[in-house]
């Protein structure tokens, strides 16, 4: 499983220029304006710099600032010695006072990376390693942190090769820190003993809402606890699809340079709330055409938004000429994903592609589970 880190903390670039642009206005305004001083301007400088430049950057700019500050005061015909002393004392004083936060903001940053790297590790041990191949498909996935959370999130996917198919299973549970952790942990283990044990989708449906409604009556006294989810079986020879979508993000099936959402026929509600009134879920069939590849995600990437707040359609990325390997797919989604937000993403995204190689053939054994 491949591991994409997003900048711990993504300034746009505009603020990493304000210290130098005020030292440049300070002096256009002196040059070309009769106010008798630009002191309050050179003063903001280092305090502009402590949050967006390194240390040694900020006590930089604040020394320049000291110089410029000197120099302009040779200009002041009416300046007594005492303004000179308290306007140098200033810049020198918020020039320390800058640097001191900059320690402090450093410091802060370094902590919450150092507690989201943690919370990736153990994301990392409680996600398995996808392998490359399982039956008759390839298989990728990635895991993509938050910028702005340390918290551990409730993604989760999984895949189960039986002697008929392939079953696999890509879910977001509800809520972030340990107890999502907890429930991600059932529900996998869930997931392995109902793939490998039970005959259809909709009997695995069944095992894995019991476990939530078990979940939620441990936690009675806390808020509701439910997870979104898609679970696929694919045949041993490679032809179809087989899906149940419990309030999940549609896949995308990309073939021929295209790449169309697998639209559920009925809506069904997320596990968790099958009390509400979910009736027997519906299991759908499609199509897996050899060389298609199909990408599932959590809601994390189509709810990534760019700087102005539009979110994120990874529809038109993948309906384009990409190569069937579902690695280097993932790879290029989720470096567009970055180009997109500027490295930002507000929630956790976890993806995974399998696609069917042009070597699978029929001849293999036809899948013998009932799908309704």
């Amino acid at each position: 499983m491949t591991r994409d880190r997003a900048p711990l903390v993504s300034w746009s670039r505009w603020p990493s220029f304000l210290p130098v642009a005020v030292l440049l206005v300070a002096v256009i305004v002196d040059v070309l304006t009769p106010l008798p001083s630009v002191f309050p301007l050179l003063a903001a400088v280092p305090v502009l710099a402590a949050p967006v430049y390194s240390l040694s950057g900020t006590i930089t700019i604040g020394v320049v600032a000291l110089l410029i500050g000197t120099a302009l005061g040779y200009t002041e015909e009416h300046a007594t010695l005492a303004e000179y002393f308290v306007r140098f004392t200033s810049i020198v004083v918020l020039t320390v006072l800058a640097a001191i936060l900059n320690r402090v903001m450093a410091k802060d940053r370094k902590q919450l990376k150092d507690t989201r790297e943690v919370a990736e590790a153990v994301q990392q041990a409680v996600l398995p390693a996808s392998p490359g191949r399982v039956g008759p498909l390839g298989v990728a996935s990635r895991y993509r942190a938050a910028a702005k959370e340390a918290a551990i999130g409730g993604d989760l996917y999984a895949i189960h090769p039986t002697p008929d198919s392939v079953r696999m299973m890509i879910a977001d549970v509800r809520g972030k820190g340990l107890g999502a952790v907890r429930t991600v942990n059932r529900l996998l283990g869930a997931f392995y003993e109902a793939a490998a044990h039970v005959p259809g989708l909709t009997d695995v449906v069944d095992r894995l809402e019991e476990l939530m409604q078990r979940v939620n009556a441990e936690e009675e006294e806390g808020p509701e606890s439910f997870a979104t989810a898609i679970l696929i079986d694919v045949p041993n020879d490679g032809s179809a699809i087989y899906m149940v979508n419990l309030g999940h993000p549609a896949p995308l099936l990309i073939h021929q340079g295209r790449a169309s959402p697998l639209e559920p026929t009925a809506p069904s509600l997320p596990l968790g709330l099958g009390n509400l009134g979910r009736t027997r879920v519906p299991v759908d069939r499609y199509t897996l055409p050899h060389d298609a590849t199909l990408v599932l995600f959590t809601d994390g990437l189509v709810e990534a938004r760019d700087r102005h707040g539009t979110f994120y359609d990874p529809v038109p990325f993948l309906s384009r000429p990409l190569p069937t390997d579902p690695g280097v797919i993932l790879d290029a989604l989720l470096a567009d994903l970055t180009r997109y937000t500027e490295g930002r993403l507000d929630d956790d995204a976890a993806l995974m592609a399998v696609t069917r190689p042009p070597d699978v053939s029929g001849g293999t054994r036809q899948n013998s589970l009932p799908h309704p």
